[in-house]
Order: structure tokens, then sequence, then C-alpha cells
């Protein structure tokens, strides 16, 4: 189970950590380290995965309390129709002399549903509340309702209502809900709700009005919640200059195309506002600042490229903000600078291309927000929780995400270095009479064991960053620690590929053209090795020249390895990245295969003469050794290439393959190459074996001789 912390019950003067979680009681403040919360006013803390897991781990159950995000305005159209189910389902006596017959009584309520009625019926004047919904009722006449003046709530959702005399509801003066969803309505008349003095809830969602204009509000001046959801408005008027009391506005998935300045300014009572799903382009500056008491905006799903830098102004009891599925690319820096008591922040499916830390700086109070990228959430370490919490690499709480990330990597990279360094010793104690052939296998080994040590840093960043990752994500992933460590592995990969060509082509010209009479000498191996460790260097450092060119190249991610690319990276290094991995490793990979198949054509064309099977066995042998190695090439570099290939193609490839190539599938040579190249080999075990012997029975000085006189891998 994960770590527990408890701790001792610190002063009032505490002074949290950055990052910590706090909550202050009567007579104390508990802070927990960063990643852990508190278990509300106990003195204990737990990590931040235990948090609504649907196990209770605190004794008093806090760690199961308040799991979602519920800042801004409560859900009170949800609030309500509970309240009215809850008050149909209670028993009462009839209070009404007069009502149909299939229809049900309770109390002063008259509840007349699914009953394929053509029109209102008639009723006690005494009844307080109508339930007229799910019917097939077309039109609303003059004072159709003039007779009931104790209604309270009037429901007519999910009727076939297309028209509605502009008297319909005369004489309603106490009605105090008035529902109209779900039916065919077009136009709002002017003067339509002009005795509706007590209305405080008004909705009409999902019809298909088009025209509404400040006169259709006359007489509303209680009207505490307007619902006009899913019609077609392609303009609102200053509505409120008809309803001073107005609370709640929703206007979602109507036809606006912008939002004027006049429109709410004075709508200074307004604390919900939800403009999300339309056609919004264009919102003008300073649209909200007399909406002073606001604590929920929603602007998600419209067309909005570019806010004005203003826009937020006056905002100061903004709770909860809404900006997701909006094709922005561009936020000012100052954005969100008079937001001081935001909770809440939604930036979801929008690529912020000029993120930075100083967007957030001014917003202490959030807790929830929710990027397209995990990535952008290290643009924001003082926020508790943020969305998406890990890119498959990396998490909100450490640089490598996984369990089985974190332990393998250390186990790859000894692996890979003890493989190596065992090679290079080996190599080194035991003469050969090949000795170019050995220094490429110790120079190809040097290449390798630099991968290892690479895991072994992220490893290591791993272990620092240990429950605080999003903390020291940004300055990790700038750091000139990052960069070099990405290089490091770059510089591995490159002159591990380049060497296994050289080497390639150097036994293909031996087997394919066994009397050629070419064995490279020692100056042009020496100047080969010189040129192809030279090369890679050359490569792994050229990013880190320009950072206008390239940008963050090595930065891209936790692990600092530049394998993918999205749309939105710098031309420069987009191009420079699909040039290594679709250019020279795969061009590299083309002649490794194409010349084993021309090797193996070769041996089985001579290999059939028994007289000439023995001039190619020392070749054969080594053939089949290298055949084993282009297949760990191909396990190698065929998913790397698809992965380059795919994200060219703009196809979004998953955090968690990233990781796993990184770690597991881009080590697999260096792994293995020491095995394949001389572990694995007979020659090499029974030299080894035969130096061990003379060892022991002759001692160092005859051993020693003996070793120079063997014959070469």
């Amino acid at each position: 189970m994960d770590q527990i912390h408890r701790i001792a019950p610190p002063a009032i003067s505490h002074q949290a950590l950055p990052g910590s979680s706090v909550i202050h009681t009567g007579h104390q403040t508990i802070s927990c380290p960063l990643g852990y919360f508190p278990c509300g006013n106990l003195s204990v803390c737990l990590p931040q995965p235990l948090h609504c897991n649907g196990i209770v781990e605190c004794a008093n159950g806090a760690d199961e309390d308040y799991c979602a995000d519920l800042h801004g305005w409560p859900k009170l159209v949800d609030w309500y129709f509970e309240q009215v189910k809850k008050h149909a389902d209670e028993s009462e006596d009839c209070f009404l002399d007069v009502y149909p017959e299939k229809c049900t009584c309770q109390g002063s309520t008259l509840i007349c549903e699914y009953l394929e009625l053509l029109s209102v019926p008639s009723v006690s004047s005494n009844v307080m509340v109508m339930k007229l919904g799910y019917n097939n009722i077309t039109a609303l006449t003059d004072d159709l309702f003039i007779r009931y003046q104790q209604l309270d709530t009037l429901v007519l959702q999910n009727n076939l209502i297309s028209s509605i005399s502009s008297r319909a509801f005369s004489g309603l003066f106490k009605l105090k809900k008035l529902l109209l969803s779900h039916n065919q309505i077009t136009v709002l008349k002017p003067g339509l709700f002009r005795d509706l003095h007590q209305l405080e809830w008004l909705i009409v969602d999902n019809n298909f009005i088009r025209i509404v204009t400040q006169k259709s509000f006359v007489g509303l001046k209680s009207l505490f919640f307007l619902y006009m959801m899913n019609n077609s408005l392609d303009q609102i008027p200053n509505i409120c200059a008809e309803l001073p009391k107005l609370n709640w506005l929703d206007i979602e998935g109507n036809n606006l195309l912008s939002i004027k300045k006049a429109t709410f300014q004075t709508c200074s009572k307004i604390t919900v506002l939800v403009l999300r799903n339309n056609k919004i382009r264009h919102v003008d500056k300073d649209t909200f600042s007399t909406m002073q008491l606001m604590i929920e905006l929603d602007l998600s799903s419209n067309q909005i490229q570019e806010l004005p830098s203003s826009v937020f102004r006056g905002l100061d009891q903004l709770q909860q903000l809404n900006l997701s599925q909006n094709p922005m690319n561009y936020i000012h820096v100052d954005q969100f600078d008079h937001l001081v008591t935001l909770k809440s922040l939604c930036l979801e499916e929008i690529n912020i291309l000029n993120i930075k830390n100083r967007m957030f700086k001014n917003l202490g109070n959030l807790s929830y927000i929710y990027f397209k990228k995990f990535d952008y959430c290290r643009y924001s370490p003082h926020v508790r929780s943020c969305k998406p919490n890990t890119d498959g690499i990396s998490s909100f709480e450490n640089l490598l995400a996984n369990i089985i990330l974190r332990v393998f990597v250390w186990f790859v990279a000894f692996i890979i270095c003890f493989g190596n360094l065992f090679v290079i010793c080996m190599r080194s104690c035991i003469t050969t009479e090949n000795r170019l052939h050995t220094l490429s296998i110790k120079s190809l080994c040097c290449a390798d064991c630099l991968m290892g040590v690479y895991l072994f840093f992220i490893g290591a960043f791993d272990m620092r960053f240990l429950g605080e990752y999003n903390r020291h994500a940004q300055r990790w992933m700038e750091s000139m620690k990052c960069q070099l460590i990405g290089s490091l592995a770059m510089l591995s990969t490159e002159v591990s590929v380049m060497l296994l060509t050289y080497m390639t082509l150097e036994k293909y010209m031996c087997i394919v053209f066994p009397f050629s009479h070419y064995r490279p000498g020692k100056r042009q191996t020496l100047s080969t090795l010189i040129a192809i460790w030279i090369s890679g260097f050359i490569i792994a450092v050229i990013p880190l020249w320009n950072k206008t060119m390239f940008g963050n190249y090595y930065g891209k991610n936790g692990v600092c390895f530049p394998l993918y690319s999205d749309q939105f990276e710098n031309p420069g290094a987009r191009g420079y990245s699909t040039g290594i991995f679709l250019g020279l490793n795969l061009v590299a990979f083309i002649i490794i295969v194409f010349s084993y198949t021309s090797m193996f054509y070769s041996i089985h064309k001579t290999g059939a003469q028994s007289a000439e099977r023995s001039l190619f066995s020392r070749e054969v042998a080594i053939a089949k050794r290298f055949f084993f190695i282009v297949f760990t090439d191909a396990l190698c570099w065929i998913p790397i290439f698809l992965m380059k290939f795919l994200s060219l193609l703009e196809v979004e490839i998953p955090g968690t393959i990233t990781s796993w190539v990184v770690i597991f599938i881009l080590p697999i040579n260096s792994a293995l190459n020491p095995i394949l190249y001389t572990i694995t080999t007979a020659s090499f075990q029974e030299k080894l074996k035969q130096c061990l012997h003379n060892e022991k029975l002759l001692g160092p000085k005859k051993s020693l001789t003996s070793t120079t006189q063997m014959s070469s891998v």
C-alpha cells in the first residue's frame, strides 16, 4: 500500500511549502508534502492517487469527499427537477374540486402527463401546480390560464406548441416556474410575459426560437433563471434591461456569432452565464466587465480564435471558466490576471503555442486545470489537479508515470552497461589476430554503453523528482542536463547505427567478393571509426546550437528524447528529426538488410560445392551471427520508423507508446549486441575457457603467450 504520512500539527504561523496541500482548521494548519493531501482535519497525509479511488483510507472518510470539480454554480436544474419529482411522489389528499378523471391530483397539484391531450384541460381555480408535459398541445390562446391566479408552477414541456398568444399567460401574477422546453416555438412575442411579475424560472430550451427582443421579457422583474438552450438565436438583445434580478442565463446550442459589449452591460446580478456550443467568433472588449458577481462562465465549443486581453476584467468573483473546444492557438500572457479567485479553468483541445508560466502566475486559488496535453501541466506547477495527469511518459507526480518503467529503466540500464563493459574487458584481455575487427566491436560497445548511461540518468532524475515532478517539470525539460542526456542518447543511437552499417559493408565485401582481396588496413579502420564518432557527435549537438531554429529539441518530454513530432513543432526541428530517423537511419537499415540478403544468396550459391564450403565456413558462421543482429535491428527500428511516419501524418501517438519505445525498444540493440557479437559465439567461449585453463596451470606469463596465438573471432 502507498505510504501514509503522519505529521504533527504545526502552529498557525507555519508556512506551507509551495505546491503543498494545506487545510485550515480552527486551531491548526495541516500541511502535506507535494503529491499528498490531508485527511480533512486529521494530521494524516495520503498520496494523491488514493483520493477518490473508491476505497476509504482516511479514518473520517475525507479521502472520498469532493471527488468532482464542483466549483461554480451548483447544478440547479437537476436539483429543481429532483424537487419537482419528490413533490410529485408525495401522497396527499386532493384539494381540487374539478379535474379530468384521467389526470392525477395530489394536493393542489394536477398531473396530466402522457395522456395525448390536445388542449389545456379545465380544473379548479385553486390549482397551484399544473404538469401538462408529454402531450400533443399545439397552441396557447388568449387568457388560457387567467382563472388560475394561484398558479405557482406551469409545466408544458415536450408538447407540440408552435403558437403562443401574447396574452396566453395573462393573470398569472404568482407564477414562479414556467417550463416550455422541447416544443416548436419560433418567436417570443413582445409582452408575452408582462403579467409574470413573480416568475423566477423560465425554461424554453430545445425549441426553434429565432427572434427575441428586449420587449419579449417585459414584466419579468423577478426572473432568476433563464434557460434558452438549443434554439436558433443568432443574436440576443440587452435582455437584462427588463430582467433586473436575472441570476442564471443559459443560451447554449444556438447560432450566436458574436457577443457585443452592450449585450450584458446591465446584467450586474448574473452569477452563471453559459454560451457554449454556439458559433461565436468575436467577443467585444470588456464584455463582462459589469458582471462582478459572476462565478461561472462557459464559452466552450465556439469558433473563438482569440480573446481580448481585458475581456475578463472585473470578474473578481469568477470561480469556473471554460474555454475548451475553441480553435485558439494564442492566449495573451495577461489573459487571466484579473481572475484571482478562479478555482477551475478548462482549456481542453486548445493548442497554446505561446504557453508560459506567466499566464497562470496570478491564479493563486486555482485547484483544477484542464489542458489538451499533459506537457502544458508543467506551466502551472502550483495547481493541485491537472488533467490529463499523464502523457504516458510522465505523470503529475513522477518523471516516469508507470511503475514498470520506473523499475525496468534501472534493469535495462544495468544489462546494457554490464554486457558492453564485460565485452570490452574480455576483448582487451584476450588478444586476437583480427585486431581491427575487435577494435570495431569495442567501439560499438562503447556507443551502446552510452545508452545505458542515458537510462541511468533518467532513472536517477526520476528518483530525484519523486512525488513532485510537475513542480520541476518545466525547469527540467528546459535545463542543460536534459539537453545533454538527450544528446547522449542521440549520440549512442546514431554512432551504433553507423558502426553496424560499416561492419556490415565490411563483411559484405569479404563474402560477396572473396577474391577482391579487399581488407581495410589499420589506418583506414581508425579513420572510419573516428569519422563515425565525429559524425555522431555533430548530429547530437547540432540542435543545441540554434534555439531559434530547433526550439527545445530534446525537451519535448520528460525522457529528453526527440522521437515524436507534433504538428506545432518548429519546422527546423521537425525536418531535422525526420532527416535523422526516416533519412539516415532508414537508409542504414535498408543497406544492412540488402547486404545480408546478398551475403546469404552468395553463400547459398557457392556453399553447394563441398570444396568451396571449407573456404567460407568462417564467413558463414559470422554471417549467421550477423543475421540475428539484423533481426534485432528490425525489432528495434521498424516500430520507430512507423512511429515517426505516423507523426508526420499528424496521427496522435499516445505517450505510453513513446515511453515503451524509449525504455524498451530503442535499447534492444544496445543490450543484445554484446551477446550476439561476443558472449554467445563458440570461438569466444572456447578462447575464454582456454585462457582460464592456462591461467590456472601455467601462470600469467605462459597464459598470455598462448592467448596471443589463438585464432581470431
